[in-house]
C-alpha cells in the first residue's frame, strides 16, 4: 500500500466551490434588491461594489509586485546574479584577525 496522498478530486469541485459564494451573494441581491426603493439599491450596489473592489486589491497588487520584483523580471534576475556574486565573496563568518595570522604565517 503507497504511503502517499493522491488527490482525486476533479477540478470542477474547487472552481464550483470557489463560485459557491459569488452566487449566493447575487440571490441575495435578488431577493433583496425587490425589497428596497431604487435610492437605497443604487447606494448598497455602489457600496458592495467598492467592497468587491477592496477584496480583489490584495491579489492585483501582489501580481503586479511579482511582475516587478519576481525571479523572471529584469530587477529579479539583478538580484539573484547579486546574491551568486555575494556568495562567492567570502564567508560570512569572515575575520580579519585571522587573515593577518595567516598572512604572517601564524595560522
Amino acid at each position: 500500500m503507497s504511503d502517499t496522498h493522491t488527490d482525486t478530486t476533479p477540478g470542477w469541485v474547487e472552481s464550483s466551490a470557489l463560485a459557491a459564494p459569488v452566487i449566493r451573494g447575487a440571490a441575495a441581491g435578488f431577493l433583496v434588491g425587490n425589497l428596497m426603493r431604487p435610492g437605497a439599491r443604487r447606494g448598497f450596489g455602489v457600496g458592495l461594489g467598492i467592497l468587491g473592489f477592496a477584496a480583489l486589491l490584495p491579489v492585483a497588487v501582489d501580481g503586479v509586485a511579482d511582475l516587478i520584483t519576481g525571479p523572471r523580471s529584469k530587477f529579479g534576475v539583478k538580484r539573484k546574479i547579486q546574491k551568486i556574486r555575494d556568495i562567492g565573496l567570502g564567508s560570512p563568518f569572515h575575520d580579519e584577525v585571522d587573515e593577518e595570522l595567516r598572512e604572517r604565517g601564524v595560522i
